[in-house]
């Protein structure tokens, strides 16, 4: 199995960005927990961050026929990104919403997501934790198509 680990804007900023928020973790920390979580499954990971939004469109595009499923983190691209919400429906690649803190106890304009209603389900609030209940999340569900 292969899956794809993409994030949005500012989370190469995690370990100095708003602690209190999104923990003290960087997401290189991140990405090493789930690798060693993921070789457990022997599954193959990539992550993918970029700040632009066209460039996670077009990562998203080029994963058709290479992926088996995704994690996404869109960060701010959450509530904004309808171009983000078409690539994915577009790959028809079965793909994971999540989020370090939860979305739904933030400001008004946090508590909506673009992406979710393309998404297999959503993961908010648990912090880095996210990362790996999103990878077992993905795991399980392609598991149970046989993939």
């Amino acid at each position: 199995m292969k899956l794809l680990f993409l994030n949005g804007p500012n989370l190469n900023l995690l370990g100095s960005r708003e602690p209190d928020k999104y923990g003290t973790q960087t997401l290189e920390d991140i990405e090493k927990l789930i690798k060693s979580e993921a070789a457990k499954l022997n599954t193959e990971i990539e992550f993918y961050q970029s700040n632009i939004e066209g460039e996670i469109v077009t990562k998203i595009q080029k994963a058709k026929g290479i992926f088996d499923g995704a994690v996404i983190n869109p960060a701010a691209y959450t509530h904004t990104s309808i171009a983000i919400r078409d690539a994915i429906l577009a790959v028809q690649i079965p793909t994971v919403e999540i989020h370090l803190s939860n979305i739904h106890s933030r400001e008004e304009f946090r508590k909506t997501s673009l992406i979710a209603p393309v998404c297999i389900g959503q993961i908010s609030g648990f912090g880095s934790n996210s990362y790996i209940l999103g990878l077992y999340a993905i795991y399980n569900y392609l598991s149970k198509k046989n993939i």
